[in-house]
């Protein structure tokens, strides 16, 4: 059924963003670089070959355990970066502000914002500043591009049939944290969010040549949005093992309470990695041997047959995991 008006799920990751930006966007925008659909661009026809993010943020509520939208903004476009093999050199900054939002919550973002550069070595170099009407905004939104020298091209053209999928560690902790602050579940337990910039773990993956053959940061969607994207317009599948699955029990417990599966919830300092099989030991080694990657595992493989993503479950059963028409969680980054 044709839809007239804009959906909150058209924004949410899952299909309906999906068709939005294939069916009308993409409609108006035509070229090979955009026609990926990657998380940053690498740019044609430069000396240097250099990566193009940008990204907007309206998490709510716009501080959460573990960090606040102006971390998650820059880590955001670090990592949008990161996974595309960039090094990343700098940063814009844009705010949208809600007229009567309090300075000093405005200063305690900024500064973890700068503080958040300035730990990854990279400079917020232009901005932009606009304050709307009470109501017409909520709080605060922020908008990061980011431009980054690439170190290795990885693309999803690069995945081979036998690749070992890797997660940087455990999953969901980002959506739940956010989920418990905003509806005042009073959950007691220790999650935190994962917001995290993953350049320095990437870069140490990558050292060791083109064992790496793509990559994501599973943010909105989960990982089952990513998993599906990747194999878009492919005709291979994936096989997911549950029992390998890097998830904490506060999480396990929190997903089941709210009726979700950390599968498709959020994460904001992990990465997805598609690896080639034989390097696959000594890639999981240094992932570990960093504190972003202490936690990574290999949680399935690329194969053949059966197409689409699949999940082998603890008691031996095999289920598919689609993507869902919009995530279940609404601004969560």
């Amino acid at each position: 059924m044709k839809q007239d008006r804009i959906r909150l799920g058209h924004g949410s990751g899952g299909l309906l963003m999906s068709k939005l930006i294939r069916d009308v966007i993409l409609k108006y925008f035509k070229n090979d670089v955009l026609r990926r659909l990657e998380d940053a661009a690498e740019l044609p026809a430069t000396k240097r070959r250099l990566a193009f993010t940008t990204d907007s943020y309206v998490v709510d509520p716009i501080f959460f355990p573990g960090g606040d939208i102006g971390k998650l903004a820059v880590c955001g476009t670090i990592n949008d970066l990161a996974v595309k093999g960039a090094t990343p050199k700098a940063l814009s900054l844009a705010l949208i502000i809600e007229e009567g939002f309090e300075f000093s919550h405005l200063e305690e973002i900024l500064k973890s914002a700068a503080s958040t550069a300035r730990t990854a070595g990279v400079s917020v170099v232009c901005g932009d500043t606009k304050v709307v009407e009470k109501g017409k905004a909520d709080k605060l939104f922020i908008t990061t591009s980011g431009v980054g020298v690439i170190q290795q091209s990885l693309s999803k053209s690069k995945i081979r049939t036998g690749d070992q999928i890797m997660v940087s560690g455990t999953i969901g902790d980002h959506g739940i944290a956010v989920m418990n602050e905003r509806l005042n579940l009073g959950l007691k337990f220790s999650v935190k969010s994962d917001v995290a910039p993953l350049h320095g773990l990437i870069h140490e993956m990558l050292k060791g040549g083109p064992a790496v053959h793509f990559m994501r940061d599973p943010t909105r969607g989960g990982v089952v949005s990513v998993l599906n994207e990747v194999l878009e317009g492919s005709r291979k599948g994936i096989v997911i093992q549950e029992t390998a699955l890097p998830i904490k029990k506060q999480v396990r417990g929190a997903s089941e309470i709210l009726g979700l599966d950390p599968l498709y919830i959020a994460n904001e300092g992990k990465l997805i990695a598609f690896v080639d099989k034989k390097k696959a030991e000594r890639i999981l080694s240094i992932m570990r041997g960093h504190p972003l990657g202490k936690h990574a595992a290999v949680i399935g493989e690329v194969v053949k047959e059966p197409q689409g993503v699949w999940l082998h479950t603890s008691i031996g059963g095999t289920h598919p995991l689609i993507q869902m028409e919009a995530e279940g969680l609404p601004r969560i980054c």
